[in-house]
């Protein structure tokens, strides 16, 4: 069986999507494919192998198809260089004829399958998002074959929408647990990250914006006794400046390579998922990465009570605050850092993990396609 994955992304991307494609590819070599993962060859600013940058063997193969470089011009006709975008990188995927009759083309960038989307093909698409204009999404749908979807909540509304639930996996994402066997030690991933060793570390890891609630985990930090510092890995570099004038308290340490994941887990005391229940994305859809690997961290968890999360982890697991309110935040981070059970809700989460692995997410999917 061969699995040719087609990702309109640059690889690699601080992006938790980059982390996915590769680890999934990976999965499905591990389960007996063969896969060709498939990407615009577009300018990288990450000058990095991207097996390298992943931590992940070179089991499958990487072909880069040039098109002209429209995803960085997007500061004039934004829409129209999207769009322009796909169409040119759906162009070479047909003129490169990467797709053999019989292959299984993956795919997670629903406009691609409007414009290619082979025949004779079995046709996936993994869906992480509904789109606001559904005409355009549900003619892609009907393109495919079978629909891997990340969540209850996502396959909930695909259904509500029309598709036959018989056509829909749930698959949420997952974890390479190996890599969260021997982190470092707390106190040198402090030092190593210029964290207080005397202070107690409530840690955000992943991308600051809106629909992520990292807003609510700034003020939040403004609320906390002073024995507990906020800290946060991810972010822009244009971002950070003006974050660190409006919340001097907390550590904001920039993006950090995935290679690092572990070992910056292991610098915090509890980690913390602030996601926001304002956008369905948010709430409903998301099958957060940082979840996965937060549990499979054994440092206590803070997350927001939102039906997506909740699907994973409950109050047994992690620590459930009501979403978008900065006071019930910074009351569960400090309830639990002095919480008696926050030693059985880790050990909780790290059972509940187990189950969790890309090779265990791979596996269902690739027998679901037999």
């Amino acid at each position: 069986m061969k699995v040719l994955y087609i990702s309109n992304s640059r690889i690699p991307t601080r992006k938790a999507h980059g982390a996915q494609v590769m680890h999934m590819c990976s999965a499905f070599v591990e389960n007996g494919a063969e896969v060709q993962l498939v990407v615009p060859g577009k300018r990288n600013f990450l000058k990095t192998d991207p097996f390298e940058y992943y931590g992940i063997e070179k089991n499958f193969t990487v072909t880069a198809l040039p098109i002209p470089d429209l995803g960085s011009r997007t500061e004039h006709l934004s829409t129209v260089m999207l769009i322009l975008d796909v169409v040119f990188f759906s162009l070479a995927l047909a003129l490169s004829r990467v797709v053999r009759s019989g292959d299984i083309v993956y795919c997670r960038d629903y406009p691609l399958l409007l414009l290619f989307s082979p025949r004779r093909n079995t046709v996936v698409y993994e869906i992480h998002d509904i789109p606001r204009k559904k005409g355009v999404f549900l003619r892609a749908l009907k393109h495919t074959t079978h629909i891997i979807a990340i969540t209850e909540g996502l396959k909930k509304e695909l259904v509500a929408l029309g598709i036959d639930a018989s056509r829909i996996l749930v698959a949420h994402d997952a974890v390479r647990l190996e890599d969260f066997s021997h982190p470092e030690s707390r106190e040198r991933a402090r030092r190593r990250l210029g964290l207080p060793l005397d202070k107690k570390i409530a840690l955000y890891i992943g991308r600051i914006d809106g629909w992520k609630g990292t807003d609510t985990f700034f003020e939040a930090s403004t609320k906390l006794s002073p024995d507990i510092e906020a800290a946060v890995i991810g972010g822009e570099e244009e971002q950070v400046p003006e974050l660190k004038k409006k919340y001097p308290g907390v550590h904001f340490l920039g993006a950090r390579p995935y290679r690092e994941l572990a070992d910056n887990q292991a610098a915090a005391d509890v980690l913390v998922l602030p996601n926001t229940a304002r956008f369905d994305i948010s709430s409903k859809y998301t099958s957060p990465l940082k979840l996965f690997s937060y549990m499979a961290s054994g440092v206590p968890i803070v997350a927001s009570d939102v039906p997506a999360i909740r699907e994973v982890v409950d109050h047994t697991s992690a620590l459930l605050v009501a979403p978008d309110d900065a006071g019930a935040l910074a009351r569960g981070i400090e309830e639990a850092l002095s919480d008696a059970s926050a030693n059985g809700k880790r050990e909780r989460a790290r059972a509940i993990v187990q189950k969790y692995t890309w090779r265990a997410r791979a596996r269902t999917i690739l027998e679901c396609l037999k």
